[in-house]
């Protein structure tokens, strides 16, 4: 990656766009048509189109055009080769220096388009969804709250990923709002469960992997091997339910306090993109099991943000926190996802579980920044949130930094609505 390089598209100062970033997006387009993208700055460039006026001609392992879809997931199962070729033509055809596009203006009509004339669709079609728990500093709060500080980890949460599997159907974009769930619910002072909407609403500050490749039932998936299967990142914002989340764990883990809405962010950011934001995982001790052993710069520095905005107020930051913190890297939860011999598949999301930092700004959820309510969150229009309210919206955000350079996810977006009668 030639971090100094520029695009002859226009690129604002702070674009999480640059040309070095090249995402890939679903738009519906305003005459209606849904295509794959990609974005340069706020400019939004149709890949079908492209494809059809002959600009990827060179790129062998497009057989046809699997840009004209409404997910990504005939492209990603085309394969790194395809991927990093496709990203060549992109980086090339958009130099500020090339005019073989800049100079046609009948194909730039049919090709560029402004953010604000398309709509950003859920990327890729969702078949299998899991939400890992990888953040040492959120496992360790969550548990100093429910089991006390001796017994905040368990015995197995530095032996091997925790994870669960997740409600795939629940997983949406950007911009959609989320009524506040109902359940079960039994609060400590009570002897019997009752019924209605959650009082207890949460988010979780999480980035998610996106896989782009496919196994067979048996084959396993080595920590060398894994990123030859993913095909991007994502920010995630897993919504859930604290009460009832409390009520129903027991045996058997989340189940309706996690599976009513996951959002994330539009835009999948390729980990190409990512490369030159590499960094070391935290230390791992005890030592782990030869087949989650992981060297090298797995993890990313990737800065996150989440702002609570109230009904008709601003926005107020509330968390910054950095995926580097994660103690199991992805190449680690793919490893161990496929280890029994689970099969793998294209557009499958992995999540990566609360993302939390050392310090109290940095914890990912309102359940860790009020400590289960009892530290209230001041907000600049003078109320008071241990929990989220109805018409409160989350806003996470996501950028690397480095050099001069900054790659960016864009944002997941989602107001709470009231329950549903």
């Amino acid at each position: 990656m030639n971090i100094n390089q520029k695009s002859w598209l226009k690129v604002e100062v702070n674009s999480d766009f640059p040309i070095q970033n090249l995402p890939y997006g679903i738009i519906k387009l305003a005459s209606g048509k849904i295509v794959a993208a990609t974005r340069i700055g706020d400019v939004v460039i149709d890949l079908a189109a492209l494809y059809e006026l002959g600009y990827f001609n060179g790129v062998k392992e497009l057989k046809n055009n699997v840009f004209e879809s409404d997910t990504l997931n005939a492209f990603m199962a085309l394969g790194k080769r395809a991927w990093a070729n496709v990203r060549a033509v992109l980086t090339d055809l958009f130099d500020e220096v090339n005019d073989l596009l800049r100079e046609n203006d009948a194909h730039k009509k049919q090709v560029l388009f402004d953010q604000n004339e398309v709509v950003n669709l859920l990327p890729m079609a969702v078949g299998d969804y899991t939400d890992f728990y990888s953040s040492i500093e959120h496992a360790t709060n969550v548990g100093i709250m429910f089991r006390g500080k001796d017994n905040a980890l368990m015995p197995n949460w530095k032996h091997l990923p925790v994870g669960y599997h997740g409600r795939s159907s629940s997983i949406v974009v950007s911009g959609t709002n989320i009524h506040r769930p109902k359940g079960q619910m039994k609060p400590a002072d009570q002897d019997l469960p009752s019924f209605g909407a959650s009082k207890l609403m949460d988010f979780e500050l999480e980035m998610a992997f996106v896989t782009g490749g496919q196994t067979q039932l048996g084959d396993s998936i080595s920590v060398d091997e894994a990123e030859d299967y993913i095909f991007g990142m994502i920010i995630f914002n897993d919504l859930s339910a604290r009460d009832i989340q409390a009520w129903e764990y027991v045996p058997l883990g989340p189940f309706l306090g996690k599976s009513f809405g996951s959002i994330t962010s539009p835009w999948i950011v390729t980990l190409d993109a990512l490369d030159y934001f590499r960094t070391q995982s935290p230390k791992q001790e005890p030592e782990v099991l030869p087949y989650l052993k992981s060297t090298g710069k797995r993890s990313f520095d990737i800065n996150l943000e989440v702002f609570l905005q109230p009904k008709g107020g601003e926005e107020n930051l509330i968390c910054e926190s950095n995926h580097k913190y994660l103690y199991w890297n992805i190449s680690q939860q793919l490893a161990h996802q496929s280890v029994n011999g689970c099969n793998i598949n294209v557009g499958d999301v992995y999540a990566s579980g609360t993302i939390s930092g050392p310090t109290d700004k940095s914890f990912g959820s309102m359940l860790e920044l009020t400590w289960r309510g009892s530290k209230p969150i001041t907000l600049s229009d003078g109320s008071e949130r241990k929990f989220i309210n109805d018409n409160d919206t989350i806003v996470m955000r996501a950028h690397c930094q480095k050099d001069g350079l900054r790659i960016g996810f864009g944002e997941s977006l989602c107001q709470i609505l009231p329950a549903k009668e």
